[in-house]
């Protein structure tokens, strides 16, 4: 007689119980929250790095070859779909979807030599007839200002890659552009960055520089973010910059970079979260009641993007932490939903006034002290008045005090890592995950969303949408 083996027990990093999930799952939360090979605040990016590659031969080849265009046009992630292909690659059953794969998730130039570093990381050898494939359609995508823009002096050049996968132009004005590349004759761009390394000797302040770019509009929604200090502190006059706050398009512009931008730029905070909001203008409203939960814990303190910032020191970019995309998603949410009640938890569940924009993330991050996890004890406080008792492992007895809401939906943000069981959702119960962590606590009855750009939001409709009618 065949016995039912009992499946042991997975836990969170602080011991909540978590969820058995299968392997497409697993890679969707390790991919879709993750800065390569970067360490978080549990895990360390190599063993995450390692995780995704353990994990990609075990899903179907077009799911992977789908998650890595998610997680490049949705999440807006660069690093980690590059990662997915080149593991791909190596798989014989996923290499006929390599070429179409890679040629849609490269959207800057530098990442045609990023994609081959990766190739070449364990040593050099030859690129694959389905990776030459889609690096040469990839090179057909762009122009001269792009390929003058990231044609940087890096180990593997753009004219090495174009030699490498024997791309063919489209038209006679491409194979020109092409051979200004491989000559090393390309035009510099007119870029913020050519403009200051020039400006000294052609007699020019750096004030004069940023002036002339942001009268042409030629500073995209990033560079304009990263650059607002130094906007200010070279004295350019605040109506150039809050004009082309005003005209740039933040379509590729996480939400939670306006949130660091506003922390180091308060005086055009007013033209930033009016840029941070823009995007809402083609989403669905969210009908009905909705509960909102927002982890502050000390986790959620992390910093990430530790590496990016340090690389353009110069432009005194501070890195997020983790709560800044909860509060970045939060504030999305809040315009949104028809109607909307907002909790923070950690040793306590505190709920917070339902503030438009950056007023809202004052208040979801000073509420109360950043600390454990109880996302059990504050699941069972939205729907159960009175008060609600826990031992912690550390912390004693944790008291919650219930407020037994009756919601349409119960949306948490939060990087999952409970200190104790989560129990169901009473209503729709959506979980969305912040973190690559191995583990996680919202899935069954729950509904699982991994990732921190807007698109979780019009996720989230699409969903009910669909499968909730």
């Amino acid at each position: 007689m065949k016995l039912n083996k009992k499946r042991e027990a997975v836990h969170t990093h602080e011991g909540g119980i978590a969820k058995h999930i299968n392997a497409a799952l697993a890679l969707r939360r390790a991919v879709m929250c993750c800065m390569l090979w970067e360490d978080t605040f549990y895990e360390d990016g190599v063993e995450i790095a390692k995780r995704i590659a353990d994990l990609v031969p075990q899903v179907d080849p077009d799911t992977v070859a789908a998650m890595a265009i998610e997680a490049r046009e949705d999440m807006k992630l660069r690093h980690v779909p590059l990662y997915l292909v080149r593991l791909m690659a190596a798989l014989p059953n996923y290499k006929p979807l390599v070429a179409s794969t890679l040629a849609r998730v490269i959207q800057r130039p530098d990442e045609l030599a990023e994609f081959v570093a990766l190739y070449w990381k364990d040593g050099k050898q030859p690129l694959s007839a389905q990776v030459k494939k889609g690096l040469a359609e990839a090179f057909t995508k762009f122009d001269a200002y792009q390929l003058s823009k990231w044609n940087k002096d890096t180990e593997i050049k753009l004219r090495d890659v174009l030699f490498l996968c024997h791309a063919k132009p489209k038209d006679k004005a491409q194979d020109a552009l092409w051979k200004q590349l491989i000559d090393g004759t390309l035009e510099p761009p007119d870029t913020w960055e050519v403009g200051l390394s020039t400006a000294k000797e052609k007699g020019l302040e750096k004030a004069d520089v940023w002036t002339r770019l942001l009268e042409e509009n030629k500073m995209g929604a990033l560079a304009l973010l990263r650059n607002l200090r130094n906007f200010k502190e070279h004295g350019v006059e605040d109506k150039l910059v809050k004009r082309a706050l005003e005209a740039c398009n933040p379509r590729m512009v996480l939400p939670f970079r306006f949130i660091t931008a506003a922390r180091h730029a308060p005086h055009v905070e007013s033209e930033l979260e009016q840029l941070m909001l823009k995007c809402l203008s083609t989403f669905e409203k969210i009908p009905g009641h909705t509960a909102l939960l927002v982890d502050v814990s000390g986790s959620m303190d992390e910093r990430i993007g530790i590496r990016d910032c340090d690389r353009h020191r110069y432009r005194r970019v501070s890195p997020p932490v983790r709560l800044d995309m909860a509060c970045g998603l939060a504030i999305l949410l809040r315009e949104l939903c028809e109607k909307i009640d907002i909790f923070t938890f950690s040793l306590d569940f505190v709920q917070i006034p339902s503030r438009h924009g950056f007023s809202l993330r004052d208040a979801i991050v000073h509420s109360q002290d950043h600390n454990a996890t109880y996302l059990g004890l504050a699941v069972k406080s939205i729907y159960e008045s009175g008060t609600h008792r826990i031992k912690g492992r550390h912390h004693g007895h944790i008291t919650f005090k219930g407020v037994g809401l009756d919601p349409d939906r119960l949306i948490v943000l939060t990087d999952e890592q409970s200190h104790d069981p989560v129990p169901n959702p009473q209503s729709k119960g959506f979980m969305c995950n912040v973190a690559p962590y191995k583990y996680g606590v919202g899935y069954g009855p729950w509904v699982n969303i991994s990732g921190w750009s807007e698109s979780i939001v019009r996720w989230i409709t699409e969903y009910e949408n669909e499968f909730m009618k």
